[in-house]
């Protein structure tokens, strides 16, 4: 396994009224990020925040290019990014305890947190399709060139892990400084990562190195 130092490029804070970032998605021009009753947007250039929707939101969102997708307990929501209204719901496969969010192949992937699992579901029934297992407790999830990513927490140790969607293989870690949680987790479609701070109330901006040949890949 490929493991390196995450390299933190960017840090935005303080928000008003928001001290938790859970989930963090990104639409192509505004990050937003879940503070437990609120969705707000925020500009990645100014670091200001354009928005707020009054939902509940409580760990991970996603977005599919026209729909926000949110995490509340033990389910999640479908909201209209302009209006703010719960357009559907559909249960959670973690019941309550589930974590990151992210879109990808036209499904929703869905983190668990204590249960050590990423899930891939149907966006529109909640069906479990695939379940891929990890070794440490999963927090964000993201996709990023075809790669599948993750955050993750054991101990006091952070870290984002690229793995093998396949089999759960850890092909690459980027490590976080000691005690910086990663809540959230989407990529910007380019060099960078947005990462959730928990309880710091932050959103992080990481660097996404660029990938070689991996050794368990390499012929």
């Amino acid at each position: 396994m490929n493991r390196k130092t995450a390299e933190i490029v960017r840090e935005f804070s303080p928000f008003s009224g928001a001290d938790r970032v859970h989930g963090v998605t990104y639409d192509g021009q505004k990050v937003w990020f879940a503070t437990g009753d609120k969705l707000n947007a925020f500009d990645p250039t100014s670091g200001e925040v354009l928005r707020s929707i009054d939902v509940a939101a409580h760990a991970g969102t996603a977005f599919d290019g026209e729909h926000l997708f949110q995490l509340a307990e033990n389910r999640i929501q479908k909201i209209d990014p302009h209006s703010g209204r719960v357009l559907a719901t559909i249960p959670a496969p973690g019941g309550g305890g589930d974590s990151g969010l992210t879109w990808a192949e036209g499904t929703l992937w869905v983190g668990q947190y204590r249960d050590r699992k990423i899930h891939q579901i149907d966006p529109d029934t909640g069906a479990i399709l695939r379940t891929i297992e990890s070794n440490r407790f999963v927090t964000g999830v993201t996709w990023a060139d075809g790669d599948l990513w993750h955050g993750a927490w054991e101990g006091d140790e952070g870290e984002l892990r690229r793995i093998d969607p396949r089999t759960g293989e850890v092909l690459e870690s980027l490590g976080m400084p000691p005690g910086v949680f990663v809540s959230g987790l989407e990529s910007d479609g380019g060099d960078q990562f947005f990462c959730g701070g928990g309880s710091s109330g932050k959103v992080r901006a990481v660097r996404r190195p660029k990938r070689g040949i991996d050794p368990v890949k390499a012929t």
